[in-house]
C-alpha cells in the first residue's frame, strides 16, 4: 500500500487505533524526519518562495558531500515528502503538501470534547 494511501485511510489517533499497517507506514515518515539534515532539508523546500528549490542551493547549504544530500533526498522523496522535476541538467524538489497535512489530520486532538486518557495528562503538563 502506498504511502498517502495510508495516510489517507487513518483516523486521527484520538478516534480510533492504527491498524499495523498504517503503523509501519506512517512510522516510516516520522523516522524520515527524525534526521536533522532531513528536516533541514524539508524546511528549506517548505519556505521557499515560489515552494521548489533547485538541488544545487540545497547542497550549497550543507557541508556535506553531493552523495549524502542526494541519500537524504531520496529518503524524503521514497516516503511521499518530496517531489522532484529535471530540468537540463538539475532538479527542483517541491513539498507534497498532501502528505503534510494527512499527518497534521492524524496528530490532531478534536477541539470540542474533554481529553482523556494519556493524551489529557500530556496536555496538563504542558
Amino acid at each position: 500500500m502506498e504511502l498517502l494511501e495510508i495516510l489517507e485511510c487513518s483516523p486521527p489517533l484520538t478516534r480510533e487505533p492504527l491498524d499495523s499497517e498504517q503503523a509501519a507506514g506512517i512510522a516510516r515518515v516520522f523516522k524520515a524526519l527524525g534526521d536533522p539534515v532531513r528536516l533541514r532539508i524539508l524546511s528549506i523546500v517548505a519556505s521557499r518562495a515560489g515552494g521548489e528549490v533547485c538541488v544545487c542551493d540545497i547542497t550549497d547549504a550543507f557541508e556535506l558531500s553531493q552523495p549524502t544530500i542526494s541519500h537524504h533526498l531520496k529518503v524524503l522523496k521514497e516516503v511521499g515528502l518530496l517531489t522532484s522535476e529535471r530540468r537540463a541538467s538539475w532538479v527542483y524538489y517541491r513539498l507534497v503538501p498532501e502528505t503534510l497535512g494527512e499527518l497534521s489530520a492524524l496528530l490532531t486532538l478534536p477541539a470540542s470534547g474533554p481529553v482523556t486518557g494519556p493524551a489529557a495528562a500530556v496536555a496538563v503538563s504542558r
